[in-house]
């Protein structure tokens, strides 16, 4: 029987507070927050840092200084993005990764961000994605590569063919951003988006907004793995805030117990990502 890999994506780079005070900023709650939701079920946090103003951060230090915290408190495994926020640009969005994580996101194409007037460009083109793949194979941090469209596994697909990534490939299929360029979410984009995945696949489905509970209950049904958190959803239910990280996090591993699936501990994800040991503390 699989191991579902519960992924938990705590703060995001877009809204904060603002969205829900429960939302953490800083290395402390982000550190809490990790530790929360590794006693609630889940075996990796995807994390964003933010400055002391709450605003999205390059900063390396910020993120070793999470890691640090983080490792004082348990073994869940961190996933660092490289989206970063829109403040940020593409020099600054990939410094997290010299913080050596174990996973380091990678988004496989460009999309405009429409949020704010006629939009920002969420630049990701084909020599930057293999630039930055070169850098994490390099740092021995695992790639985990966002598709949004069906049009980004060209990129998924430029980078196996260049041997640049080595599988089992994880890959996570995001859905319901408001970005120009990215799929509403739906069960059928869900559907149709696991169809094109390629073999020695390992995949996790992001839903952002109401639809998230649903549609990865379906993504752990088509044999995925659940995101969820904060980043892309800051509800419980309907007009109801979530608490907190993990309480999205006890939802999705009630869930996956009541489909009698079990749930993979931070060592058991190593394994099943190929992560190696966990990574220690950096100087």
């Amino acid at each position: 029987m699989r191991k579902v890999m519960i992924t938990s994506a705590l703060t995001g780079g877009f809204h904060g507070k603002e969205a829900n005070p429960n939302l953490p900023e800083q290395p402390n709650e982000i550190a809490q927050a990790a530790f929360d939701c590794y006693k609630a079920g889940a075996c990796i946090v995807h994390i964003h840092a933010r400055d002391k103003e709450g605003k999205p951060t390059p900063d390396v230090e910020i993120y070793r200084n999470i890691k640090k915290r983080v490792r004082e408190k348990c073994d869940i495994n961190l996933s660092f993005t490289t989206g970063g926020g829109p403040n940020l640009t593409p020099e600054q969005r990939i410094q997290s990764v010299f913080a050596d994580p174990e996973i380091g996101s990678l988004n496989m194409g460009t999309m405009v961000r429409t949020r704010w007037g006629e939009g920002t460009l969420f630049l990701n083109t084909r020599s930057q994605i293999e630039q930055w793949a070169k850098i994490l194979r390099d740092l021995g941090v695992k790639l985990e590569l966002e598709v949004y469209s069906h049009s980004m596994f060209i990129d998924v697909e430029n980078l196996i063919q260049k041997d640049l990534i080595e599988p089992h490939y994880i890959i996570n299929l995001v859905l319901g951003m408001t970005h120009q360029g990215a799929l509403p979410a739906t069960d059928k984009n869900l559907v149709s988006l696991i169809e094109y995945l390629p073999p020695n696949t390992i995949f996790n489905v992001t839903v952002v907004g109401r639809m998230q509970p649903l549609l990865t209950t379906l993504g752990i049904l088509l044999g995925g793995n659940p995101r969820v958190g904060f980043e892309d959803n800051v509800y419980y239910h309907k007009g109801v805030l979530a608490e907190s990280n993990s309480q999205l996090v006890s939802r999705t591993v009630r869930i996956i117990k009541e489909l009698d699936l079990e749930i993979a501990t931070p060592e058991e994800a190593r394994v099943q990502l190929g992560l190696g040991s966990l990574k220690g503390v950096s100087a």
